[in-house]
């Protein structure tokens, strides 16, 4: 059964700055890398791997049931966001960690989970070998920035880089954030060939940041058959309140997999190799809302084992689009709350003690559609702080005090002043 693959890049920070500097060249970064390599033949069993995919797929409308009330359009990677948070969870103890593999639907153990996630990693990156042209790309990549100084347990970066191949970059969040953020930053645009840009925003991290995992994937492939421009014109569009608009509507006459329903007509559109594809799921008009409210993997598992190929006369719009949104309270919502909460997240698992926290996720994601094909890109930011600021003194000025004004370098008092009440 083929299915749609959207392409991502996915962050997570643990923590959450403000400084201007440049980024420096990538190859400035410092590596402390697990002396495990990463296993290139992970002992992942073909039931294993259907379990991932299983969950996975249970996650991806899970989720969309959580964001549709998101307005106008909406595109994520559920993919993504399910590897990064992986690699997140590979850290998670107690409740925490059962909470977070409730939410994302995984149906394997940790020791099971992570070889999979290798295993279907490395078979995705072979797709398009066989390609001799740019007709098909498909690149995957992982990273994680870890704060200079600040002790990972050897087990859990041993865990990544044998099952993610990722090495840990020494970066330093606290005296230069705006520096980390950007060289990050750079990382995500370089990984996505510039299609996601100033993912993490000035900000999300602080000096709090212990550190960030990346998945990043991009992808851009050729229609097995494509439309020609020639046949491109404008059409109508029909919106969900009766509405229409005018856009640019592709049309051609192929074999495309196909099937029907009493509330839907569902489309299959091969890339070039036939190794992926897009799947469109057309709801009939005036059912939008009623075909929504029951999607869930099990009825497109249902739709897409009907999908039979015939001659099918296509019109579809171009597109291209970002679409953005937290989700936090999605995540909350599955399950996952103690991940968010001080106190009762449990991601011991990383640095030994329970002290961090994700504080927030936000996602960005880009798609275009055209007569030649898709390109697609996202990124994901889980942003996770520590419990409490190491030696952190709170002051409170709410009563009277005094103060002055000096020249630091001579210690010359320039002014002294009191102040009894604030609001005369």
């Amino acid at each position: 059964m083929k299915k749609l693959l959207f392409l991502a890049l996915t962050v997570i920070i643990l923590a959450s700055g403000m400084l201007a500097c440049s980024a420096p060249p990538a190859e400035a970064v410092d590596v402390v890398q697990s002396d495990k390599p990463r296993d290139t033949s992970p002992p992942a069993v073909a039931t294993d791997i259907d379990k991932l995919v299983e969950g996975n797929s249970a996650f991806a409308f899970d989720l969309y049931q959580a964001l549709k009330g998101e307005e106008g359009n909406i595109f994520y990677s559920p993919y993504s966001i399910s590897m990064a948070l992986a690699m997140t969870y590979g850290g998670a103890r107690g409740d925490t960690e059962r909470q977070m593999a409730d939410a994302m639907r995984f149906l394997l153990p940790q020791d099971r989970l992570h070889p999979t996630f290798n295993s279907l990693d490395i078979a995705l990156a072979s797709r398009g070998e066989a390609q001799q042209d740019e007709g098909f790309r498909l690149h995957i990549a992982n990273s994680i920035w870890g704060q200079q100084g600040f002790k990972f347990l050897d087990s859990y970066l041993d865990l990544l880089a044998e099952n993610y191949g990722a090495g840990l970059r020494v970066i330093d969040f606290i005296k230069n954030t705006e520096l980390a953020r950007q060289t990050i930053n750079d990382w995500v645009s370089e990984q996505t060939e510039q299609k996601i840009k100033d993912l993490i925003p000035q900000g999300a991290i602080n000096e709090a940041t212990r550190l960030v995992l990346a998945n990043a994937i991009y992808f851009n492939a050729a229609w097995a058959y494509p439309f020609y421009e020639e046949s491109t014109f404008n059409g109508d569009f029909f919106l969900v309140d009766g509405g229409k608009v005018t856009v640019p509507m592709m049309h051609q006459t192929e074999s495309f997999g196909y099937a029907e329903g009493a509330d839907y007509q569902a489309v299959e559109l091969p890339y070039d190799g036939d190794e992926l594809s897009m799947v469109i799921l057309l709801p009939r008009q005036g059912l939008f809302n009623q075909f929504e409210a029951a999607l869930n993997s099990q009825v497109v598992e249902s739709i897409i084992e009907e999908i039979r190929y015939r001659e099918v006369a296509l019109s579809m719009p171009k597109f291209s689009y970002e679409s953005s949104f937290g989700l936090k309270q999605a995540l909350t919502a599955l399950g996952m709350g103690d991940a968010f909460a001080p106190g009762a997240a449990d991601f011991s698992g990383m640095d030994g003690a329970k002290d961090l926290f994700i504080q927030d996720v936000v996602h960005k994601a880009y798609i275009s559609v055209d007569e030649a094909g898709t390109e697609a890109a996202a990124a994901t930011g889980v942003i996770v702080g520590l419990t409490a600021m190491p030696d952190t003194v709170q002051v409170d000025i709410d009563s009277p005090f005094i103060f002055l004004i000096r020249d630091i370098e001579t210690g010359t008092v320039l002014f002294v002043g009191r102040v009894m009440n604030p609001a005369l």
